[in-house]
């Protein structure tokens, strides 16, 4: 027969052993939250002070507001995780989950892609947006998915390129570039547009540009003006040619592994904080070039404006009896031509 006191010792001995294991499941709790979120690392060249770099913080942001405790966002600036080129296939392979890469990495293995690497194609930021924001967009994106197992989130504007050498030089036309050797990436397209430009394309990692242009390896090199400042060569350059020969673009890029195993609504979230991202760049950086070119001349920079219509011309000419160009979807320039 039980007595009221071995009752009492029962509940209580029940009763710590409850406490126990919710204690035990307390301190679990967070190891468990931890292990159950979605890992997004994060690899890009961009150097800190880029608005491309930053804009990694406002997606890292964006999506801790919108999903407070379901991702580990790791943000990897100036290369250190994938060199520069390298991240698509490391995403294919699921060893890195997202990157901002360009059209020229797209077109290695998207060759319908190199259309957007053509010099005096997309003619602004705001054309570019709305290119890629109607049915164009939508089609290219599809294909990039299907060949390289990555989605593409958004384009993101990068600037309008320039040319931007180590002396001065009177250039007016492509004739006037001869011999400069002009750092370049190291795909066949972009090596194409340096030549085209009228100057021996040498290709380059963007981490070795400043040493490159300091030491007299290379002679120039082409970036849009923010990225110029953002990354210092202004202090181993002294001119600035105005050529604007490409409306660059990069594309938030995540890998298909990881964006097909998320839910619909992270993909949302997902999707949702890259925009915020992009529209951060876009902002602050169309308002950085308006401004920039009086920052270059107060550090002494020679900025000259050559004759565009003559580069234009041949860079087109250059294009349109290419290879590059023969692997363009048919119709699509004109598409891209049409979009207002």
């Amino acid at each position: 027969m039980k007595t009221p006191a071995t009752t009492l010792r029962r509940r209580s001995l029940s009763t710590l052993a409850m406490a126990a294991v919710l204690g035990v499941g307390a301190l679990l709790s967070p190891l468990a939250q931890a292990q159950n979120k979605v890992t997004l690392r994060i690899s890009t060249p961009a150097v800190p002070d880029d608005w491309h770099g930053k804009m990694w913080t406002v997606f890292k942001d964006t999506l801790d507001k919108s999903a407070p405790g379901e991702f580990d966002v790791q943000i990897n600036l100036n290369a250190t995780l994938f060199k520069q080129g390298t991240e698509p296939a490391a995403m294919a392979r699921g060893n890195l989950e997202l990157s901002s890469i360009s059209a020229f990495d797209i077109a290695k293995l998207v060759p319908e892609f190199s259309i957007f690497t053509a010099g005096y194609v997309i003619r602004d930021p705001q054309h570019q947006a709305k290119v890629f924001a109607g049915p164009i967009g939508q089609e290219m994106f599809k294909l990039a998915t299907e060949k390289m197992e990555v989605t593409l989130l958004t384009p993101i504007y990068l600037g309008t390129r320039q040319v931007n050498l180590r002396d001065v030089r009177d250039v007016k036309t492509p004739a006037d570039l001869k011999g400069v050797k002009l750092r370049m990436p190291g795909s066949k397209e972009w090596l194409f547009l340096g030549e085209a430009l009228g100057a021996t394309a040498t290709p380059l990692a963007f981490g070795e540009v400043y040493l490159g242009l300091k030491t007299g390896t290379i002679d120039g090199q082409d970036n849009p003006l923010p990225t110029v400042r953002a990354a210092k060569f202004y202090e181993v350059t002294k001119q600035l040619v105005l050529t604007n020969h490409l409306v660059d673009g990069i594309f938030i890029a995540i890998s298909d592994k990881s964006w097909k195993a998320m839910t619909p609504a992270q993909q949302q979230k997902v999707q949702a904080a890259a925009n915020a991202a992009a529209a951060f760049n876009n902002d602050n950086r169309i308002k950085e070039e308006a401004a920039i070119v009086d920052f270059f001349k107060q550090q002494g920079l020679t900025v000259t404006t050559p004759n565009v219509d003559a580069f234009r011309r041949q860079v087109q000419g250059a294009y349109a009896t290419s290879e590059i160009a023969k692997s363009w979807p048919k119709g699509m320039l004109e598409r891209i031509n049409a979009t207002q």
